[in-house]
């Protein structure tokens, strides 16, 4: 299953109307299934439509309609200049009985129980002034429940609209997913409107979406003759004065992964407690020479590794096993090093490690986490990288992967250590890095989801591996959408 970007729907739709499809036949499912997800959420409300002057109003218009048809009192308040499909509809609506008020001036909105909003929706290329901007803060000023079409209008800037659900329509588009959307658009919905198949071959290339279906095969399967020694053998190194928990956590991350043994290799004289279950190689100087008897078959190097990050990395490079690259081992000359080497390396920054190595600034980073992706796997061909964030990208192969798992309370410290444990006992059990990484990344969302409260730990996180690789096994795992009826 893929995310869209606006560009990439919108020739989606123009390849439907050219393989004969009437785009009118489009939008009336499209204000029908709007229409369906209200009434389904709100069956008893007094219904207000905002619709503006395209085809988000004419959908809009098309679920005023069919939402009187349910039972429901409505009100249009509309924008003027419709045109193409959307004036249809509007004449549609006056057939049906229904006139639509102007939208303009702002009014009261008392009498409403529940407010529809199809002004924009994926429209907007910059932030609303004036009048638009006005009218989107009464919406919210009003305290009504509100039901997004496509996505809440004002988003991605600001001011924007805050729903209660939004109803994305024929697919999932990326500000649905992505900040600020994510946390305005409230209950996501996906709403199948009849698009063929075949138009969707006209969006391109489009980053893929992490799903349980797809990505339980990848699960490496464990033999009834299985010993510690045939499932994985990996080694982390790092740790210093003030973050010795961080290999700790990762050694955790690799044995509830399913790590047969895992080796913790730190500054000698540093405080790091691996689990008990952990060998410990305390070094009084980084080399391969050190932890090369240990015959690891991944590492994870970095977490907690200070300014002696770099060169545990490239110690560990000599190794020449499958690595995952965290924190301070997150630098241009660690990763063309692994890169020329021609060493399978997973790298995985936060948005202000990624600014170090593509020379961006984090904010920027965090704005266009797609964008910031794929410059990473350009810049260093041949590595995979996870861009952590809400939601975290995978990049590798000329891909792009958006996980679907994970909530806001998993930011809190050492969470990435433990994800940093999970993709290197993936790698150990034979798995591509790519493939690590996809299943590594939602893996561990799932795991922090059945947690699932603020003012969970790291530590409980890896802990819920075991039961979260269960729940995706047998089928209980689902995208953080619902799918209206009809749509499988």
């Amino acid at each position: 299953m893929r995310l869209y970007a606006l560009d990439a729907m919108r020739r989606v739709d123009a390849r439907a109307v050219e393989l004969g499809y009437p785009s009118v036949l489009l939008m009336e499912a499209a204000g029908r299934a709007v229409a369906e997800v209200a009434h389904r959420l709100f069956p008893k409300a007094r219904v207000l439509v905002l619709a503006g002057k395209g085809n988000n109003g004419g959908d809009g218009l098309v679920a005023a309609r069919w939402l009187a048809e349910f039972g429901h009192p409505v009100a249009v308040w509309a924008a003027e200049g419709q045109k193409g499909d959307a004036a249809r509809m509007r004449e549609a609506l006056l057939a049906y009985g229904m006139a639509p008020e102007p939208l303009f001036p702002v009014r009261d909105f008392a009498g409403f129980d529940l407010v529809v909003d199809a002004l924009f929706g994926t429209g907007l290329s910059r932030p609303l002034e004036g009048e638009w901007a006005a009218l989107v803060e009464a919406v919210d000023a009003s305290g009504l429940p509100v039901v997004a079409v496509d996505l809440p209008s004002g988003v991605p800037f600001s001011p924007h609209v805050r729903a209660r659900a939004t109803v994305a329509l024929a697919g999932i588009k990326r500000e649905n997913l992505f900040f600020p959307g994510r946390d305005a658009g409230g209950e996501l919905w996906l709403a199948p409107i009849g698009m063929p198949k075949a138009a969707y071959e006209a969006a391109g290339e489009t980053p893929e979406l992490l799903l349980a279906k797809a990505l339980a095969g990848l699960f490496p399967a464990r033999p009834a003759n299985a010993h510690k020694g045939s499932v994985g053998r990996v080694l982390i190194a790092g740790g210093y004065a003030t973050y010795t928990g961080a290999p700790a956590l990762a050694a955790l991350g690799a044995y509830r992964a399913g790590a047969g043994l895992v080796f913790v290799a730190y500054p000698e004289g540093a405080a790091v407690s691996p689990p008990l279950e952990a060998v410990r190689i305390p070094v009084p100087e980084w080399s391969a020479e050190v932890f090369a008897p240990a015959k690891v078959e991944a590492a994870a190097v970095g977490m907690g590794g200070g300014a002696l990050g770099r060169k545990a990395a490239l110690s560990v490079l000599e190794l020449r096993v499958p690595t995952v690259l965290d924190a301070d081992a997150l630098h241009p000359e660690v990763l063309t090093a692994y890169r020329e080497a021609g060493v399978p390396a997973v790298a995985t920054p936060h948005p202000g490690e990624a600014a170090r190595l593509i020379a961006k600034a984090p904010a920027e980073i965090a704005a266009r986490p797609l964008e910031a992706a794929r410059e990473l796997m350009e810049r260093y061909p041949g590595l995979v990288f996870v861009l952590k964030g809400g939601p975290s990208v995978v990049a590798g192969e000329g891909r792009l992967f958006v996980n679907t798992t994970g909530n806001p309370a998993m930011a809190t410290g050492g969470m990435g250590d433990v994800l940093s444990g999970v993709i290197a006992a993936l790698l150990a059990a034979g798995l591509r890095p790519l493939d690590a990484a996809r299943l590594g990344v939602f893996w561990h969302g799932v795991a922090g989801d059945l947690v699932g409260r603020v003012g969970l730990v790291a530590s409980e996180v890896a802990n819920a591996l075991p039961e979260a690789r269960r729940a995706i096994l047998e089928g209980r795992v689902r995208p953080p959408w619902r799918v209206l009826a009809g749509g499988g």
